[in-house]
Formats: structure tokens, C-alpha cells, sequence
């Protein structure tokens, strides 16, 4: 296990409770889910504010420079603290980070919810990416995991307005995370695996969210060759799946699949097969 950095533990509930009122009237006591403004400083230089849950700020923030590609390994961070009384995370490395202005001066704006922006180049490093070309998923674990998903207990379920992202090992649940963006929870994921030490070849991302590119860019920067989306995908995150060598599957919901890219790696079941033979009309 690598040595962690400083850590604070400034989590924040995930629901707030209000007042609400019904079509008939009455008046209810709701649950909402929480928005938190939460700055992040690198180095005492201000990057970006992020709204987030607070369930994981250290993790999220971490996670955040992971795959912006600010810094290269948690061995490089010394410590994160976050502050809600001034909604700032200050993360200190040992070294500094080197060519940060130039880095932060290319920005490109992107469709991430709670994010916009990706720092560097980083869709000239995807070619650099090397998933597992000999890992598999089967079809019989695909649908016990989307079961697994399906039936755990998330703030989604409690007050709704939140994404939720999953990293899973077959079809075992290893972490699950909502926030109120996809990213930030992609982010915190990203964020826990180097603080747990865990490598994403044989592992399986799920997320509630549309697949655009830089959540497919995420994706391949973790290392992990599954990516499973409830939702649909953009043409660019598409080209950049089929780029990357990411098995990538949308509109997964229940026994219902898409299988866009990556299909090699993808082990359908004898009786589906034989199913959609016996289904064809010659």
C-alpha cells in the first residue's frame, strides 16, 4: 500500500430535509439533495470551483487533478484538506507541479456537468492508453451486475437530482458514488482508486450519465476496459471508445443492452444466441 497524503475528513450529509407540498395540499417533509460550492486550490493557485454533494471532497478533489492530468501519482501529493466554512480544498504536492501555467491556459469547454472545462491536451494522450486486451465480460455477469446496481440503496432513490457512478469487479459493487454531476463522480472514483490502490484492468465502470468524450477519456485513464452507461453516448465519445479500445456499452437498463464498441471482449450466453437464431426469418 502506498503511503496516503494528509487527509482532512470534512464529508457532508448528502440530503437536506424541507418543507414541500403535495397535489392534494398537505404538507410534507422532503428530502433534497445537497449542493455545496467547494474551490479547489493546487498549490495555493485557484483552479476551479466545483459543485458537489460533499460526500468525498478529498476524494473528488484528488481524483480531479488525477484525470486532468495536473499530477501523475498520489506519491506527488502531500496533502488535501478541505474547509467548508470557506468551501475551499487546498492540496499541497511535495515538488509542485511542473509547466502548471501551461497547462492551465489550454482549456477546452466541454459538456461536463459541474466541470466545462478539461486542462491540457488530453485527447492527444489517448493514444498512449493500454487497456487489457485479454479481459472478458460475460453476458451472465453483465446482468447480475446491472441487478447488483439496480437494487442498491442511493440518494437518487431518497431525493433524486444526483448522478451515480460505480466501479465494480464481475458483478461485485467495490465502490458507488453519487454527486450532483456525472464528472465529479467519475472524479471521486477516479480519486479513491489511487488512495486504495487499485488498478482498473479488471475492473467495470457503470454510470448513470451520457458517455460524452471526456467521461470516455476518464474511462481509459483509470485503466479500465468496461464502460457502462444507463444512458445513451455523443458521436465523439463514440470515436474515442472505439480509439481507446474500451468496450462500451449504453442504454443499459434491467436485460437491455447496446453494445457499441469493444465487442471482442463481450461473451454473450449460449441461449441468447441460440435465441436470436431460432428468431430469424429465413
Amino acid at each position: 500500500m502506498r503511503e496516503r497524503p494528509l487527509l482532512s475528513n470534512a464529508t457532508r450529509p448528502a440530503t437536506v430535509e424541507v418543507e414541500s407540498m403535495n397535489e392534494r395540499g398537505e404538507r410534507l417533509a422532503t428530502a433534497i439533495a445537497g449542493e455545496h460550492p467547494l474551490t479547489l486550490y493546487l498549490d495555493k493557485r485557484e483552479l476551479v470551483t466545483l459543485m458537489t454533494l460533499g460526500q468525498f471532497p478529498e476524494a473528488l478533489a484528488i481524483g480531479y487533478l488525477r484525470n486532468q492530468r495536473l499530477v501523475r501519482s498520489l506519491a506527488e501529493i502531500r496533502s488535501v484538506q478541505v474547509d467548508w466554512d470557506v468551501a475551499s480544498c487546498a492540496v499541497t504536492t511535495f515538488a509542485g507541479v511542473a509547466d502548471l501555467d501551461a497547462k492551465l491556459e489550454k482549456r477546452t469547454v466541454t459538456t461536463g456537468c459541474g466541470q466545462g472545462t478539461v486542462f491540457g491536451d488530453l485527447m492527444a494522450e489517448i493514444d498512449s492508453v493500454a487497456l487489457p486486451v485479454d479481459a472478458r465480460l460475460t453476458e451472465a455477469t453483465y446482468f447480475r451486475l446491472m441487478d447488483n446496481v439496480r437494487r442498491y440503496d442511493t440518494v437518487y432513490k431518497a431525493a433524486g437530482a444526483v448522478h451515480g457512478c460505480a466501479l465494480a469487479r464481475g458483478d461485485e459493487i467495490m465502490m458507488f458514488v453519487e454527486d450532483v454531476g456525472r464528472h465529479n463522480a467519475v472524479d471521486a472514483i477516479a480519486g479513491r482508486m489511487w488512495l486504495e490502490d487499485l488498478d482498473g484492468a479488471d475492473k467495470i465502470f457503470y454510470t448513470t450519465g451520457r458517455l460524452t468524450s471526456e467521461m470516455v477519456i476518464k474511462c481509459a485513464q483509470m485503466g479500465i476496459p468496461f464502460l457502462v452507461s444507463r444512458s445513451g453516448l455523443t458521436q465523439m465519445g463514440y470515436e474515442i471508445a472505439r480509439r481507446a479500445g474500451i468496450t462500451m456499452i449504453g442504454r443499459a437498463t434491467g436485460r437491455h443492452y447496446l453494445l457499441f464498441t469493444g465487442a471482442q471482449r463481450f461473451l454473450r450466453t449460449a441461449s441468447t444466441e441460440a435465441r436470436d437464431r431460432s428468431a430469424v426469418v429465413t
